[in-house]
């Protein structure tokens, strides 16, 4: 886990100051939280923290403001962004940010719904082919053609990010810091959360040294370039006309998306 701290751009829907001062108020002073920045007039909250973005998020939304991500950064230049919108088996889905802090330090931040309680194992996968659904996302991404390990290790695959952990509702909130991962690297390609824990090449098993022997692929996700600080100026998707708060209570994709199709799906907790 990444304890280092940087930005998140929140769209909140603030009309007053008055407004601002409840969200300033449930932001500041908070264990990992170092600064808030709010402008009201373009409904902006800018927040410096080592928290992941969905915990930055609870906290606006502690207040009864809706508050939807519209960027990551760091303190200093970023060199480059991206996100996996990650589907699946059954209600799993999530959303998981990469932000290439310098030439070695990629943060992936992320939030993925619908799990087993428990640790399940996360890769970046060679293809971005979702034809098969994650069948077809290939091997993991493996440049070096070196062994499965940990993310910690210097024998690994690129793609091999360790496990994630979900709560007993389900839900795993990370921020992991990678220094062999590459933004650019992976842009096209797939991230994958597999049905358990990847033992990290570590055990005895014939699939501990390929896979970390971590079972079926429940959920994936192409990875997309997206957009840094400032860089998203989106307030409504022209494609299916759903507006920024709309699409805060609305699936990623598929039914229940457009405005002509809302049924009461749950929200994508984007």
């Amino acid at each position: 886990m990444s304890s280092c701290s940087f930005q998140l751009e929140f769209a909140v829907q603030m009309t007053c100051e008055s407004c601002a001062d409840k969200v300033r108020a449930a932001l500041e002073g908070k264990p990992g939280v170092k600064s808030v920045s709010i402008d009201v007039s373009k409904e902006e909250v800018l927040v410096e923290s080592a928290l992941t973005s969905a915990e930055v998020q609870a906290l606006i939304e502690s207040t009864g403001r809706r508050a939807v991500l519209k960027g990551i950064g760091g303190s200093e230049q970023d060199l480059g962004a991206a996100v996996a919108m990650l589907a699946g088996v059954g209600s799993i889905q999530g959303v998981v940010r990469f932000l290439q802090l310098s030439e070695d330090r990629c943060l992936i931040d992320g939030t993925i719904d619908g799990l087993e309680p428990g640790p399940h194992g996360l890769h970046v996968h060679t293809l971005g082919d979702l034809t098969l659904d994650c069948l077809s996302c290939g091997e993991h991404y493996n440049p070096f053609n070196r062994q499965h390990g940990g993310p910690g290790d210097s024998e690994r695959h690129v793609g091999d990010l360790g496990n994630v952990h979900a709560g007993p509702d389900g839900r795993a909130s990370f921020r992991l810091e990678d220094n062999q991962l590459k933004v650019w690297d992976v842009i096209g390609r797939s991230l994958v959360v597999d049905a358990g824990e990847d033992d990290l090449g570590r055990s005895s098993h014939p699939l501990s040294k390929q896979t970390g022997n971590s079972g079926e692929r429940l959920a994936c996700g192409i990875i997309a370039r997206s957009a840094g600080l400032f860089q998203n100026p989106k307030q409504i998707c022209a494609c299916d006309g759903v507006t920024l708060w709309e699409e805060r209570d609305r699936p990623i994709a598929g039914k229940g998306r457009s405005k002509a199709n809302a049924d009461g799906t749950p929200a994508a907790h984007l």
